[in-house]
């Protein structure tokens, strides 16, 4: 609609100065017979000499006609540029808000997805069989909770391990020992979720940790929640050890970048991306540049700027719930033109 009213606003300027030119060649004319005409009265002397006066009328008349139009080309060419600049400025930041909006709309996705996330460890947590497994630690025992872990990988699809960790780092138990059978025995005490997880201060907190590749998983990118395992799986019982859950990272971040409501021309020339707080590409349509700091210039929570040829919107997470976020960006660069 935008777009539609700039053009007509341009066709009218366009369609003015063609004719004010049509006027021009006219008053060309006009001056050019009223010389003529003068030159006929002066060799008809005496006789002529009521017509030179009407010929020289016409010539200052076709002069005034010339004055105003060529006034009104200068006020048209001005006014015409002025049209074009608001308009492709109305344009820009038409574009650039909803882009914005989409920005806002993707990190939001992957924020009330994350929230759920926080939602799940605290509530496996205080499995029984999660927490017998610390509290009464025997062969049977780590079975039932790898049992238990399994089953509930079985319906939450979007995991790709759960792993428990006494209170010295070492796992114990993980939910998928026969695609990732070097996991049982290995001391994680050094890492952050464990750490994290095993400072939170009751039943209700945890820990999350920002995207990176975890070499026991197979490289995969994964996001991953922590929080204690408390004795008999109170609210404020002693930590026992940690329970930490991988979200299978790529193929979720994936769909929600790809997934931004772009039409074909729009999906050929836009990326839509993911930024951790670092500005850090955590996800990219295309996947390109993922790794990567992108340059985002955010001076606020929300907003766009065009840098060169190029439009960048962006959105910072607004949380969901109990989830603050960390910090990231939605973030779509689009050609700005």
């Amino acid at each position: 609609m935008q777009d539609d009213i700039l053009t007509l606003a341009l066709d009218l300027s366009r369609n003015t100065a063609d004719k004010i030119s049509s006027i021009d060649m006219i008053m060309v004319k006009t001056q050019m017979l009223a010389m003529n005409a003068r030159l006929e009265a002066a060799r008809a002397g005496e006789v002529g000499k009521s017509f030179a006066v009407v010929a020289q009328e016409m010539g200052e008349v076709t002069k005034e006609v010339s004055a105003l139009s060529a006034g009104l080309r200068t006020a048209i060419n001005d006014n015409a540029g002025r049209i074009e600049a608001a308009g492709r400025q109305m344009l820009l930041d038409s574009r650039g808000n909803r882009f914005a909006d989409m920005a806002h709309n993707a990190v939001e996705i992957i924020d009330r997805n994350l929230y759920e996330r926080s939602c799940d460890v605290r509530w496996w947590a205080t499995d029984a069989a999660v927490v017998d497994v610390l509290e009464r630690p025997s062969p049977e025992a780590q079975s039932h909770a790898t049992g238990r872990l399994a089953t509930i990988l079985r319906s939450y699809t979007v995991y790709l391990d759960l792993w428990i960790a006494d209170r010295n780092g070492v796992v114990v138990a993980n939910g998928r020992p026969d695609r990732y059978g070097s996991v049982v025995g290995r001391n994680v005490a050094g890492t952050e979720w464990f750490r994290s997880g095993m400072a939170t201060a009751s039943g209700d907190s945890f820990a999350v940790c920002d995207i990176e590749r975890n070499a026991a998983l197979d490289q995969a990118e994964v996001a991953t929640y922590a929080t204690a395992i408390r004795a008999g799986g109170a609210e404020y019982g002693q930590p026992l050890g940690v329970l930490g859950i991988f979200f299978d990272w790529e193929p979720q971040a994936r769909a929600i970048v790809e997934g931004v409501p772009l039409d074909a021309d729009e999906r050929r020339s836009t990326r839509v991306m993911l930024l951790n707080a670092r500005h850090r590409i955590i996800a990219s349509s295309g996947g390109q540049g993922e790794a990567e700091t992108y340059p985002l210039q955010a001076g606020s929570k929300r907003g766009f700027y065009q840098n060169g040829a190029k439009l960048v919107s962006f959105a910072v997470t607004p949380g969901y719930e109990t989830y603050a976020g960390l910090g990231w960006y939605g973030c779509i660069e689009t050609a700005a033109g």
